[in-house]
């Protein structure tokens, strides 16, 4: 059985019923499971709570310091050594207020209007959402289904005197899938030999299975990464969303230079709460094993539901190799994404459709689930999911004869 500190028990559902916004549980219907937005529906590590408490409690609110607290950099660089084999410069550190603050950040640093930027299809609609804000215009370069690869030897072709930014999203939202050393190398030799700048998102390089390890543009050599800026973030290994913390790495001082000013950190109008950098520490310092726990829960989760969806009449999904989410194509069930959400909410339960306005056009013929929940949540999902698949394909049956 799952370790007890990720058991149905230790699920808040009043809790989640009030607080968890997002597409989940405070914004669905009560009988339904919403297997929706990648945020656990698990509390948090004691110790951040503990951390939280101890801060508040001591009444004393002031601003801190415009570029985040000196120890948030030094603990982030110092964990990034530890568990990821990274050499950051603490100084290169910004901490900033969530991993999505930062990709608009780096966009408005790099981008100006009438530029272009060449992000992957599908990938979470943040990377287009931030590229657009900055008046730029985004150029996709596909995934084939039949190799299971992005199409990097399209990126010549994809490429213009207008291009200055190229996003990568490691590992893959909402694939599931690690980028390859491999395609790191050829991604990061494109980006030299054209100028380019790499948005790199590694919001969940902290949630990889153990079939195969995580590689990073940070583990390149260094003449490969000096146009690469990177985006963390605490919400999906530590479930600290709620709270807004993540950090942009910059390559060097210039770069991360600009980002303050594109951050708008030093007016006051932007910045990451100090509580929330409190927490975030103290998620760095102590809180680890909660997160090896959580990934050995989801190991169990994902096995059981990959296996299960297989089983769905009109549905095949592969295996992920990181992240919490399933993105099972359902295209031979002869209905589009929407159709197929519709139905499973007439069956009470709650996904998120691959469609263009979250994971642009390449994701068409899917669906996503989360299943960052507790088993007995998944298993009763599944059921209803099962329910749903059969009165599809009895009703495709039937319009048939």
């Amino acid at each position: 059985m799952s370790n007890s500190l990720f058991s149905n028990e230790q699920v808040p559902l009043e809790l989640l019923k009030q607080r968890a916004f997002n597409f989940r549980w405070a914004e669905t219907e009560k009988e339904i499971i919403p297997l929706t937005a990648a945020d656990p529906d698990f509390a948090v590590a004691t110790e951040i709570r503990d951390a939280i408490s101890n801060y508040a409690q001591s009444g004393v609110y002031s601003y801190g310091p415009h570029q985040g607290l000196p120890q948030f950099k030094q603990t982030l660089s110092d964990a990034f050594a530890l568990r990821k084999d990274y050499r950051i410069d603490p100084q290169n550190i910004l901490p900033i207020d969530s991993a999505a603050s930062g990709m608009y950040s780096i966009a408005r640093a790099i981008l100006s209007p009438g530029d272009e930027a060449i992000i992957f299809d599908p990938v979470d609609f943040l990377f287009e959402q931030s590229v657009s804000a900055a008046g730029a215009k985004v150029v996709r370069c596909p995934y084939d289904k039949a190799t299971g690869e992005f199409r990097l030897d399209l990126l010549p072709n994809l490429v213009s005197e207008k291009t200055k930014l190229i996003g990568v999203c490691n590992p893959h939202n909402p694939l599931g899938r690690l980028i390859s050393r491999n395609e790191l190398e050829t991604i990061a030799h494109f980006a030299n030999e054209n100028d380019l700048w790499i948005m790199n998102d590694e919001i969940w390089s902290d949630i990889v299975f153990p079939e195969k390890p995580f590689q990073s543009f940070h583990h390149l050599p260094p003449e490969l990464t000096k146009n690469v800026i990177t985006v963390y973030g605490f919400s999906k290994a530590f479930g600290l969303a709620g709270l807004r913390v993540g950090a942009v790495i910059a390559p060097n001082n210039e770069v991360y230079q600009k980002i303050v000013d594109a951050a708008y950190v030093m007016t006051t109008a932007g910045g990451v709460s100090t509580l929330s950098q409190i927490a975030a520490i103290c998620a760095l310092e102590k809180c680890w094993y909660w997160v090896d726990e959580f990934k050995n829960h989801l190991t169990r989760l994902r096995d059981y539901a990959v296996e299960r969806l297989n089983q769905f009449p009109g549905v095949t999904c592969s295996v992920p190799e990181a992240t919490y989410l399933l993105f099972p194509n359902i295209e031979a069930t002869g209905l589009d994404a929407e159709a197929v959400v519709e139905k499973l909410l007439e069956n009470k339960v709650a996904v998120v459709p691959g469609n263009e306005r979250f994971f642009g056009p390449g994701a068409k013929g899917h669906i996503r689930i989360c299943f960052a929940t507790s088993f007995e949540i998944l298993a009763a999902g599944l059921d209803r999911m099962e329910q749903a698949f059969k009165e599809i394909d009895n009703n495709s049956k039937s319009g048939a004869e």
